[in-house]
């Protein structure tokens, strides 16, 4: 019967050693997953934001460069049936989370991580149970977190993407007219658009190209004041949300030689004083998120790739092409 005994004490000791090691490198590990899910590559952090001025809530024609359709907007600050002028002015604000996965994320990770470090002091959801219950708390923490989170994140795309206001626009607008612009590989085709209602001319577009490589620069140097001679304020302020949830993680997102590979015209127009175009552009790029203090790649690669986006442009009377949205591809 010792004998028993002590064979069980020692199984058990075993099994509670190897538990606490498995939550020592979750602890470790799955806060710091979550952080880099979240980071998504390059400037605009993957997801689609800004403003087309009264066709924000229309999606854009779709080109030979992106023959797909562009996302709706994530963030945005023009309401339905607003112009591009009132979201320009619109102040930054941060939002409840910022990016899906910024304070949420950081929520989810902070509770989780005190989770498993709990468990492994004996303590956790279920402090005091032991071993196996100490691995089931763990596993019911987990699940709803991430309930929680995708709550949270559900909420906050209907509150800020209207379905029925997109749906709406888009129901009597039709297909849009259909540019013919030629797309040339190593930059945009300048061919001609049937009945384009705002001409866009070779320096134009020379002006897209520039911005696609002076936007990606500035954004890598977390350069804000350049940005701001870049992109709208309204783009700027989610810049500035994105560089801050980077600097939050001990990040850094470098985008390098950034290449245009293929462009073309989806729509140019004019309201009031202000000029619109909404190009397609297919570029090369290095992507890679760095830690802030060793360099260390923590996300992305230094192998090249591509990406294919839609960018709209504005232009105000007097001044320079700028920014204004960006809106990924399906």
């Amino acid at each position: 019967m010792p004998g028993i005994w002590e064979t069980h004490m020692t199984f058990s000791q075993r099994s509670r050693t190897l538990f606490k090691t498995i939550a020592v490198v979750l602890a470790l590990a799955l806060p710091t997953a979550l952080a880099i899910s979240s980071a998504d590559a390059r400037v605009g952090g993957g997801m689609s934001s800004g403003s087309r001025g009264s066709r924000t809530y229309s999606a854009p024609p779709s080109t030979t460069t992106a023959p797909g359709s562009a996302s709706q907007f994530n963030r945005t600050y023009t309401q339905p049936g607003a112009g591009m002028n009132s979201a320009a002015a619109a102040p930054a604000r941060g939002g409840l989370f910022g990016r899906a996965g910024g304070f949420m994320g950081g929520l989810a990770a902070g509770f989780l991580g005190a989770g498993l470090l709990g468990m492994l002091f004996g303590g956790g959801l279920f402090g005091g149970l032991g071993g196996l219950s100490s691995i089931l708390g763990l596993i019911i923490q987990i699940v709803l977190v991430v309930f929680v989170v995708r709550l949270a994140m559900s909420w906050w795309q209907r509150r800020h993407t209207p379905q029925a206001a997109y749906a709406n626009a888009n129901a009597g607008a039709g297909p849009g007219p259909q540019p013919n612009y030629r797309s040339g590989i190593g930059g945009f085709g300048f061919g001609g658009a049937n009945n384009a209602p705002l001409e866009i001319k070779p320096d134009d577009y020379e002006a897209f190209e520039r911005l696609l490589g002076d936007v990606q620069t500035a954004w890598s140097n977390e350069d804000v004041a350049k940005l701001h001679t870049l992109a709208t304020p309204e783009m700027v302020s989610y810049f500035e949300q994105d560089l801050g949830q980077n600097r939050a993680r001990n990040v850094v997102n470098k985008v390098t030689n950034v290449k245009l590979l293929q462009g073309d015209l989806a729509e140019s127009w004019r309201e009031g004083e202000t000029d619109y175009a909404t190009v397609a552009l297919r570029f090369a790029l290095t992507d890679k998120t760095v830690d802030r203090n060793t360099g260390a790649i923590v996300a992305g690669s230094e192998q090249p790739g591509e990406a294919t986006e839609v960018w709209t442009f504005a232009r105000r009377p007097g001044g320079a092409w700028e920014l204004s949205a960006i809106q990924q591809t399906n």
